[in-house]
């Protein structure tokens, strides 16, 4: 953490002096000039009141929020393909998550590796095309704009018997792809 830049940049936030903040923390200008620029280290008690006087304390000062990837875009996917089958992991490393978001493209006459039990849930979403869905020992005829959702306590897996590419939003909790 550079502590310096951090205080420089809460007392800019509260639109502060350096000669603002020294007088009312009853320090020198020279004082906060040192501290901004790393040249020195104020003690816990000094912190503290400098911090006061910008409207923080230690825990939230020193709290470093990790800023985390909310928007993914298509140079951040990840690709495997194998046979006529196209998976697109949208959210990278999503394995970290209790969701896993993929884009399944499927050509014609292909069909995903059966799925054995296992605990869980799946949810689709066929964007294109038509397909069908193998849940244990029943079929359903899956087509563009139809959505299925299903837990993950039968074998299962998705056919493209189709004359068309099928491409499936399909998202699985937890992460299995």
């Amino acid at each position: 953490m550079d502590l310096g830049v951090k205080l420089k940049r809460l007392r800019l936030q509260c639109g502060l002096t350096q000669e603002e903040l020294a007088d009312r923390c009853e320090l020198t200008k020279g004082y906060i000039s040192q501290l901004e620029n790393n040249l020195t280290s104020p003690s816990i008690a000094t912190l503290m009141d400098i911090l006061a006087v910008l409207g923080s304390d230690l825990k939230s000062f020193f709290n470093e929020e990790v800023d985390e990837q909310i928007v993914f875009k298509e140079q951040d996917f990840f690709e495997k393909e194998d046979d006529g089958e196209l998976i697109t992991w949208l959210v990278p490393n999503s394995l970290k998550n209790e969701m896993e978001p993929i884009l399944l493209t499927l050509q014609t006459g292909v069909s995903t590796t059966e799925d054995m039990p296992h605990e869980g849930e799946e949810f689709g979403y066929v964007l294109q095309g038509q397909a069908i869905l193998h849940l244990g020992k029943k079929e359903y005829e899956i087509k563009a704009g139809n959505s299925f959702y299903f837990t993950s306590k039968k074998r299962h897996y998705i056919e493209n018997k189709s004359q068309e590419t099928a491409k499936i939003l399909w998202v699985s909790s937890p992460p299995t792809f």
